[in-house]
């Protein structure tokens, strides 16, 4: 009996930790504790489920971190989870955020991973309680276009893995048993308030003295040391030219909402004045400042904000825009220095800032390491506003709460079951419901082109109308779904949803897409009645983009190169042998698969515009420059979507395009015609490879270019020439006369029957 217990306390021991455990445990040994946590200066063993592993200064616990995807999912672009360690301090405040694997295609090809990390990082500082408990609601993500989904994944598990542990009071301090004990609540305190009066007029030294004026002030030397530690070592090689100790920016914020701080700032004609514009909880701020960078650069003057600085406070940031700008031309506080850039801000009302609490100014410093690339860094100018400006309430002493017995204890209601919880409502459900407005838009287009599609006929019998109603979808179709939307599907889409049926289906990726959701529904349908031209020919921005450019070219009298058809039939394949190459390599590695769809232009044309390293523009600008000669170059031969939707489009059911006995032989017009050259020299149309211009339904019902029409026109207007001939008088003989359709025939008699 003694050995067995010896045996199952080994077997116990050397049983394997939890998977949850191990992957977090996996991450750890690949940072410094300071890292994820600031001020930790080591991180203890992953405990409980899911595992946090708590960080330590010294001996003090200061928060936990864990892994995202322990605790919710985050299902991203390629659909594999996306792994984020998060750190959080024992009230719940995030402290930190690092992305450790992915798999994420837009990520490794195409946009910098600093950017993605870059709108995270608005989430550190954000206090999760409040959201917790009902009170607030979670902040907006701001957008990386071209990474919408990713971003916003990233940043929903962030925000919900947080909430759910804190609801689970997971955060609070280590107790004996290892398990986080739930921490008392402490009274509720009336709000602080800003004190009443008039205030005072001091001047420049001792508001900068007691802090009611905050300063950063960087040197060129600070700002080439800062960009020497950045995580791409091009950004040191061009360092700010200049002395080490010269000024690169001497910058300096303060609250001018309070009466002693805005009176001596703006002096008491602008102070009363600018009391006079702001509404009840409405705030100002004064930013100044001087050197060789400037805080305001050129943005809003482009586009209308101020790219260079944001405030931030409790996880909520703000970017000012020139309608909240005022230009000051100095400060009225005696002493003050004479600044170039003196600004006065108005906090928007749906920005509520707390002025009793800390807030930041957030200076981002920009540096070029390349034709079209940027590094960036920030610098905080942290801002807390002196107590004498604070009339805060007395502390009351704390009553000893009754306890409640077992039961009521175990029945009452907990705040987190709530019969609606915002937080668990699915991320697709939300973005959906925030694009309302686009999915409306896209919706009514597509009704729009179905209507097109199902009145074609009336429709191309006015050439000049089919040709403006066409010219202006694809407009739509390059402009706002494929430049503003960025609802460019993609070859990916399709090996992703492969990779999904074979591992996993779920909708719930799909579904955050809206617009690529719908409009993969739409060509779905398309499939049935059209074949892939619905798509091919309408809705592919890239493909518009291509057509259009033609058509400028063309206008310009470029000389358009006519491929022999022996070679444009034995270069259709090509597009077919790259889509086969990328699913099959899709099933070794969706990864490789995925970056090797690189093939398509799309990402670098339509999602991210150009701006992107010069090998993939280069490409991009080659196959439309080639476009400008071969119409549609890209689409006839290399395009693996279209591939892609040849396959299934076999499958149509109805057959639209209407051709006559004689098209092919002897008549070639259509052929020649074809913008890709889809129709084969006996007259057949390649559904296959038809975009579905309809320009040969046009050349179909035109009476003065088909040749078939053209006979039938001549034969109908001498049938009516004929029976317009006068009947010969009676007791005569026949009659002779010249029709107008029978000149050069003359002297031919015209009889009719008695």
């Amino acid at each position: 009996m003694r050995r067995f217990f010896v045996v199952l306390c080994l077997l116990l021991a050397a049983w394997p930790a939890p998977a949850s455990a191990a992957r977090l445990a996996g991450f750890l040994p690949n940072l410094e504790a300071a890292d994820i946590f600031p001020g930790a200066d080591r991180l203890g063993t992953p405990q409980g489920e899911p595992p946090l592993a708590p960080a330590y200064a010294g001996n003090r616990l200061l928060g936990h971190v864990w892994l995202n995807t322990d605790v919710t999912d985050a299902t991203g672009y390629s659909g594999k989870p996306i792994h984020i360690l998060v750190a959080a301090d024992t009230r719940g405040v995030i402290r930190g955020i690092r992305l450790v694997d992915h798999k994420e295609p837009i990520v490794l090809i195409g946009i910098p991973e600093q950017r993605i990390l870059a709108a995270l990082n608005h989430l550190i500082g954000l206090e999760t309680g409040p959201i917790a408990r009902g009170e607030t609601r979670p902040p907006q993500t701001d957008i990386v276009s071209g990474a919408t989904v990713t971003v916003l994944v990233m940043a929903d598990s962030v925000v919900r893995s947080a909430i759910r542990l804190h609801r689970a009071r997971r955060f609070g301090a280590a107790s004996a048993g290892g398990a986080a004990a739930p921490a008392q609540a402490p009274a509720a305190l009336p709000p602080a308030t800003l004190t009443s009066g008039p205030g005072e007029v001091r001047d420049w030294e001792s508001l900068l003295g007691d802090g009611s004026v905050r300063r950063l002030h960087l040197s060129v030397g600070d700002v080439n040391e800062a960009f020497t530690r950045h995580e791409n070592p091009a950004a040191a090689e061009s360092p700010e030219p200049g002395p080490p100790d010269e000024t690169f920016i001497d910058l300096y914020a303060a609250l001018v909402t309070t009466p002693t701080i805005g009176r001596s700032l703006l002096g008491d004609a602008g102070y009363e004045q600018l009391l006079r514009r702001l509404r009840p909880g409405q705030h100002a701020i004064l930013v100044a400042g001087e050197g060789l960078y400037s805080f305001k650069g050129s943005g809003y003057v482009r586009g209308g904000i101020f790219d260079r600085i944001e405030l931030l406070q409790d996880g909520r940031s703000l970017r000012f825009r020139d309608r909240d700008h005022q230009r000051l031309g100095d400060i009225a506080a005696a002493g003050a220095p004479s600044l170039p850039e003196i600004a006065l801000f108005t906090l928007p009302e749906n920005f509520s800032l707390n002025p009793t609490e800390p807030w930041e100014l957030q200076l981002l410093v920009q540096r070029a390491i390349g034709v079209r690339d940027k590094a960036f860094l920030s610098f905080e100018l942290g801002y807390r506003l002196p107590e004498q400006y604070i009339s805060r309430p007395p502390t009351p002493t704390p009553a000893v709460a009754p306890s409640l017995p077992a039961a009521a204890a175990t029945t009452a209601p907990a705040a987190e079951e709530a019969p609606h919880d915002p937080l668990e409502e699915p991320l697709w459900q939300r973005i959906w419901r925030a694009k309302t407005l686009d999915i409306g838009i896209t919706a009514v287009a597509l009704m729009i082109l179905t209507g097109i599609f199902f009145f074609q006929d009336q429709l191309v019998r006015r050439p000049v109308l089919f040709r403006w109603v066409r010219l202006g979808f694809l407009s739509w179709t390059l402009v706002w779904l494929g430049w503003y939307a960025n609802a460019q599907l993609s070859v990916v889409n399709v090996l992703t949803f492969s990779s999904s049926l074979l591992t996993g289906f779920s909708w719930n990726y799909f579904l955050t897409s809206p617009l690529i959701f719908i409009l993969w529904c739409g060509v779905a349908a398309a499939l049935i009645f059209w074949g892939r031209g619905v798509f091919c020919g309408w809705l592919c921005p890239f493909g518009a983009l291509q057509e259009l450019l033609s058509a400028a070219a063309q206008k310009l009298k470029v000389p358009q190169v006519v491929m022999p058809w022996g070679l444009h039939e034995r270069l259709w394949p090509v597009k077919y042998v790259i889509f086969l190459g990328l699913f099959g390599l899709s099933l070794y590695s969706v990864t490789l698969a995925e970056q090797a769809a690189e093939v398509e232009p799309f990402k670098t044309a339509i999602i991210l515009k150009f701006i992107r390293d010069w090998p993939f523009a280069l490409y991009a600008v080659g196959l439309l420059a080639a476009g400008l000669f071969i119409e549609r170059f890209f689409c006839r031969y290399l395009c693996p979507l279209g591939a892609a939707l040849a396959i299934p489009g076999r499958l149509r059911t109805f057959e639209w395009l209407k051709r006559w006995p004689e098209c092919g032989s002897p008549c070639q017009r259509c052929a020649r015609e074809c913008p890709v050259q889809s129709i084969h020299p006996e007259g057949n149309i390649n559904p296959n490879e038809c975009i579905y211009c309809m320009h040969c339904q046009e050349l179909y019902r035109a009476e003065d270019r088909c040749p078939h029409n053209i006979q039938k026109r001549l034969k109908r207007e001498k049938q009516i020439a004929l029976s317009a001939v006068p009947l010969p008088s009676a007791g005569k003989g026949p009659k002779t006369s010249i029709t107008r359709t029978e000149k050069g025939v003359a002297g031919k008699p015209a009889t009719s029957s008695p």
